[in-house]
């Protein structure tokens, strides 16, 4: 057990790099931010060209409300990296580097996100009551969870078993969502004036719903006036404020080899060239007509593109801090988060730009209480298959804090929402901004051993 305190190096669950220090420090470090960038061009072509198009289709198809495909479907593929860093912590490196992955980055994960979809969002979307409370509530829960199965510093079958088991009812609770959604606003609505205007003002500008009568058939879309879906057939042609646009089913999606007319966007795509090919040709592109119904292998396969691009993106951001000589608590708290975090930031803000607000905020929470999923499962695995004989040994310092500052940033997100009249605007990205600020900077602070007794140090240093 490491009772020292200390870590191990980010860049030792990575290769070595292609440059040595002296050479990284004497200009090889441009080469980096170089790829950096890159990666970022290249899991936004991956979201916006393949993933995103998928998932629309596949919540068509199963009849999901926004909130509810972004919980599960758009959570669980832009969470796709945290599970491949799950299960190389635990069957590889065989350390903490999956809870600290994703523990670590699940303040930015929630107010992060959220500052990006406020303050790179030109639409104001409108937010409703319902779904922010459940998926924060589940998150909570599964926070909770979490703690408490590696407060013991072991991890037996049945505590992994749990967290599955947490998240079977969270599936469960959203596969009955409508019905909770209409008692829950039947409920409380009298005793909650805000949440019943901000769901009149989303019903008002959202007209595709149709008339919010208390009888017939049409009760299914009365009580989801937070989303456009659940139409008939015979509406098809009114998804115009979907994901993307699949109404004009008539024609066919334009090619991806297609030059924009913009000149930056000219630029972009010329310099993304090599990127879109090789998406091309390994991607089935379920937006033409040709590839309509593979839409569940362009899901899996834009996730696993996803997985790789943002590999060698941390990967490129953990050499690149160390060489500037950034500590790795820093490092742990903002670079890495953030980029671990790249396909939910990404996803979550091309959605809020489509005016998908609760689409957006349940990616941004969902994505958190699949990354709890993510732990549970390769322990679960390794407890109950392979390793039977005895518990996983974990590292559980700092817990407390972590607890403390995770439960806090749930609670200050939902005020913050609140106080703001339930919507996403440039207002609120800039309470999460700061807010976010906040929390990182107090993080950083006791993670050096400023505030509180538990300093940490990088092994061999």
């Amino acid at each position: 057990e490491n009772r020292t305190g200390c870590v191990l190096s980010s860049s030792s669950e990575f290769p070595e790099g292609f440059f040595t220090p002296q050479e990284r420090k004497d200009g090889g470090i441009v080469i980096y931010f170089i790829i950096i960038l890159y990666m970022f061009l290249a899991v936004s072509i991956v979201c916006d060209d393949y993933f995103l198009p998928s998932l629309e289709i596949i919540s068509e198809c199963l009849g999901l409300s926004q909130d509810v495909a972004g919980a599960t479907f758009m959570a669980a593929g832009s969470s796709a990296p945290e599970l491949v860093t799950a299960f190389l912590g635990v069957f590889v490196t065989k350390g903490d580097i999956g809870i600290s992955t994703i523990l670590g980055s699940a303040i930015y994960n929630l107010l992060g996100i959220s500052a990006a979809c406020g303050l790179f969002s030109s639409v104001v979307s409108r937010l409703s009551c319902w779904p922010l409370f459940r998926d924060c509530l589940a998150y909570t829960i599964s926070v909770a969870a979490v703690l408490a199965t590696i407060s013991d510093n072991r991890i037996y079958w049945y505590e992994s078993a749990s967290l599955l088991l947490i998240y079977g009812c969270y599936i469960l609770v959203l596969s009955f969502d409508i019905k909770i959604n209409h008692y829950f606003m039947k409920k409380f609505s009298p005793c909650c004036t805000c949440c019943t205007k901000a769901m009149e003002e989303n019903a008002e500008q959202q007209p595709l719903v149709g008339e919010r009568e208390e009888s017939g058939p049409l009760i299914r879309q009365q009580s989801r006036t937070d989303s456009g879906i659940f139409q008939d057939e015979l509406d098809y042609s009114q998804l115009s404020t979907s994901l993307r646009g699949l109404d004009e089913i008539s024609e066919d999606h334009p090619s991806v080899f297609t030059m924009p007319e913009a000149d930056m966007r000219r630029i972009l795509w010329v310099l993304s060239l090599p990127i879109i090919t090789l998406l091309y040709l390994t991607i089935p592109d379920c937006r033409r007509q040709f590839w309509r119904n593979w839409f569940m292998v362009t899901f899996f396969i834009s996730a696993a593109w996803i997985s790789a691009i943002t590999y060698v993106l941390v990967w490129m951001i953990t050499i690149a801090g160390e060489t500037l000589g950034i500590p790795e608590s820093v490092m742990g708290l903002t670079l890495l988060a953030a980029g671990t975090s790249v396909p939910d930031t990404v996803a979550s803000v091309l959605v809020a730009q489509k005016g998908n607000g609760d689409m957006a905020m349940s990616n941004i929470v969902g994505s958190n209480v699949f990354d709890m999923l993510c732990l549970g499962i390769p322990w679960f695995i390794k407890t109950a298959f392979i390793n039977t004989s005895g518990p996983i040994e974990v590292n559980s310092s700092g817990l407390t804090y972590t607890a403390i500052s995770l439960i806090c940033s749930v609670v200050f997100i939902l005020l913050a929402i609140h106080l703001n009249g339930w919507k996403i605007d440039k207002k609120l990205g800039a309470i999460s901004l700061v807010l976010y600020l906040v929390f990182t900077t107090l993080s950083i602070l006791y993670e050096l051993g400023i505030i509180g007794n538990n300093p940490t140090r990088v092994c061999g240093d």
